[in-house]
């Protein structure tokens, strides 16, 4: 039952569009008889409102929600039997955000706990703020229930509803949500771009790109006992000797004359440099009659899910693989870098080898445009199944981890995983990205078209501004705390940025974070508190509920 004016204490009158004309009935009647039409209408128009600029900040993939909030406001129908799609939409987001980070996350564990601590206290803390601030306001424990719950943009709503034992909770809920999504953006704007001191979180060695140098060898010294080259922070292919060249052997002792081709970012290619000799004006890797590279894409499925090491590509072709093109990342060929469907290998083999090279790697652009539908078939009902069990917590709270963090959580040990036996987990970076935009559109426009009923009914009210302000101060409490924990901590601006979109619980904020930098740490800092944040926010919402 939607709520109406008159369920809300002090309502201010309004008067809808249909009802004064300026929309027919019968479009109205189109759109609710066409959910899929509707569905699509609200996404095209929320593309449009997300790109209008608000200062120095665009709303992007939210903007499919505000417009899902406008449209949906016209008529209850609008929004009526959309939870399989925004579950689906959800669900997909999840699932594919934890396939992309899941590598990262168990890599950077240990690097992660801090933030995970922060974030218990940051949510603790913004319950505490918001009720507060609702015993101030006249704000009942139910509505504060229900907006900490939208504010954080949370699937932990029905957790609100049960505890309240009303329908009170879902419209604070309703007026909450769209407050928390904009001032979590316009946070993320600001911290997004700040360069304080990441102690801790250096700045992965790909954001600063891949660069390759000649060098002229004037040090005799074995590759297999050069710290970078046994760190893996160079890479060497070219060797010139006497006149020959060919591909570096991983044990070989360079000698004084060598000329050799020096791969990685850039400060460590310039010690590297210092340390075998000086920079060559010619580039070796010009001359490809002996020697030839080529970038190849990684489309068979012999090759994806295994390391570089794996690989042996100097047993297996006499040739080295120098870096990895990932989306819009070059990555330097580490022994331990998992392949992925859809990224490009720089090889350099023997220059009769490199065709027989791009055949076993698969090198199809066709292959991976597909996607394995038993994977992702497979790997979704697993995060489904994982989201229905039942954990009983202390006090009778019942934790389930739902359609967002139960397929994010299978996601992230699937992407780990990388593959088992014959089976790939992993999406090509290019599906991967399309699936989770598809996603979150689709989520945002349901979500949207459902609330707006409830959001035009108590925005507008002294109490629906009160709920306003009150979501205003979960996410700023919630923010200040976790990012000025982040800050002392040592941690790198980009990944508490992240690290804040996955506390709130948002797909927009971390679609929007991405959007203003490409760093694998947002979305390892998304996942590690997502699912942590529902956890917290499930046993919060029981508590708010009952004061």
């Amino acid at each position: 039952m939607w709520p109406t004016l008159s369920d809300v204490p002090g309502a201010i009158h309004m008067t809808y569009p249909v009802a004064a004309g300026l929309i027919p009935e019968g479009v109205i009647d189109v759109l609710a008889a066409t959910p899929l039409l509707t569905v699509f209408l609200v996404i095209g128009l929320g593309t449009a409102v997300g790109q209008i600029p608000f200062g120095p900040i665009r709303f992007g993939a939210a903007g499919a929600l505000f417009a899902g909030l406008a449209v949906g406001a016209l008529d209850p129908r609008l929004g009526a039997d959309l939870g399989m799609l925004r579950a689906l939409g959800l669900g997909l987001f999840c699932y594919t955000v934890g396939l992309g980070a899941g590598n990262t996350f168990f890599r950077n564990l240990g690097r992660q706990m801090p933030l995970m601590a922060l974030c218990v206290v940051a949510l603790v803390a913004a319950g505490a703020a918001g009720a507060g601030f609702s015993r101030l306001t006249g704000v009942t424990p139910a509505m504060d229930a229900g907006a900490y719950a939208g504010a954080l943009t949370s699937p932990v709503l029905d957790a609100a509803i049960e505890a309240a034992g009303n329908q009170e909770p879902s419209i604070g809920y309703a007026i909450a949500y769209p407050v928390g999504v904009a001032v979590a953006i316009i946070v993320v704007a600001i911290v997004i771009g700040q360069r304080w001191p990441g102690r801790k979180d250096p700045r992965p060695a790909s954001a600063d790109g891949i660069t390759a140098t000649s060098v002229y060898v004037l040090t005799r010294v074995r590759l297999d006992q050069m710290e970078a080259f046994t760190r893996a922070h160079i890479r060497i292919s070219y060797l010139e000797r006497d006149g020959v060249t060919r591909v570096v052997d991983p044990g070989e002792e360079l000698a004084p004359g060598d000329k050799v081709v020096v791969v990685g970012a850039p400060a460590a290619v310039e010690e590297a440099m210092h340390e075998l000799g000086t920079e060559l004006r010619s580039c070796l890797a010009k001359d490809r009659r002996a020697v030839d590279h080529r970038r190849l894409t990684v489309s068979s499925t012999r090759v994806a899910g295994r390391t570089i090491a794996e690989l042996d590509m100097p047993g297996r072709f006499a040739g080295v693989i120098t870096r990895v093109r990932r989306g819009d990342l070059d990555l330097l060929a580490r022994d331990d870098l998992v392949l992925e469907l859809g990224d490009r290998v720089l090889a350099v083999v023997p220059s009769e080898r490199l065709e027989e090279a791009a055949d076993w790697f698969g090198d199809s652009e066709r292959k991976i445009s597909q996607i394995d539908a038993f994977s992702v078939g497979i790997g979704m009902a697993l995060g489904v199944l994982l989201g229905l069990i039942a954990i009983p917590l202390p006090g009778g709270i019942t934790l389930k981890l739902g359609v967002a963090a139960g397929p994010l959580l299978a996601g992230m040990i699937l992407g780990r995983l990388g593959r088992t036996g014959p089976f790939l987990w992993g999406l090509p970076h290019a599906a991967n990205a399309t699936i989770r935009q598809l996603g979150l559109l689709f989520f945002l426009a349901a979500i949207g078209l459902a609330s707006g009923p409830q959001f035009a009914a108590a925005a507008f009210s002294s109490t629906g501004m009160a709920v306003g302000g009150l979501a205003a101060i979960v996410v700023v409490v919630s923010a200040v705390v976790l990012l000025t924990g982040a800050r002392f901590a040592g941690l790198s601006a980009v990944r508490a940025a992240g690290g804040l979109a996955g506390l709130v619980g948002q797909p927009a904020i971390l679609s929007y974070a991405l959007s203003r930098s490409d760093d694998v740490r947002i979305e390892a800092g998304y996942a590690t508190l997502f699912a942590l944040a529902i956890v917290v926010k499930i046993v919060m919402v029981q508590i708010l509920a009952a004061l």
